[in-house]
């Protein structure tokens, strides 16, 4: 706020940066804060499957709330500088839904470790920075109305969110049984 009037490329790098701390700060709680006991409870009841697809439906959707919450909030707040709104807001979803996956998964595996959120963190940015610089340069296209979206990337984005659905789905009962 302290720009008044940030440039398009400033505006989409300030969003991505906060999208990204935001699903870090909301994500992270999925798993972090599960007691034993309770870890152990849903053993119980349920299968390791449908415990990771429930988390990652959860977290899907409290980033897409998030993500369309700072996207009214930056549009409020700052000069709204995008020039097709209807691309970028599914831009948004999708980089928040693929936040959420993402960070879902890094939690379970953190949790699991008995870490706290920064090993979430550490992880997860090596994972998260291509993703991220690829969202930032789809949505870089929005700001300008003749400029071709890369329809490649998005595509791109797609099968790394069917990636990491499927490596959770994969890989978290072997974390479970532990």
């Amino acid at each position: 706020m302290s720009i008044e009037n940030p440039d398009p490329g400033t505006w989409n790098g300030l969003f991505w940066i906060i999208q990204l701390f935001i699903s870090i700060n909301a994500v992270a709680k999925s798993f972090l804060q599960e007691s034993r006991n309770r870890m152990l409870y849903y053993q119980s009841i349920t299968s390791p499957v449908n415990f990771i697809l429930a988390k990652l439906l959860f977290n899907s959707v409290l980033m897409l709330v998030m993500s369309a919450l700072s996207f009214i909030l930056f549009a409020l707040f700052m000069n709204y500088p995008v020039e097709r709104s209807a691309v970028f807001i599914g831009l948004v979803f999708l980089g928040g839904w693929s936040l959420s996956l993402v960070f879902t998964f890094l939690a379970a595996i953190a949790a699991k470790a008995q870490q706290n959120a920064a090993i979430m963190a550490i992880l997860g940015f090596p994972i998260i920075i291509p993703q991220l610089l690829m969202l930032m340069k789809v949505s870089g296209t929005v700001f300008d109305a003749s400029a071709a979206i890369p329809v490649v990337n998005i595509v791109l984005l797609l099968t790394s969110n069917l990636l990491v659905i499927l490596l959770s789905v994969i890989l978290f009962p072997f974390l479970w049984k532990d």
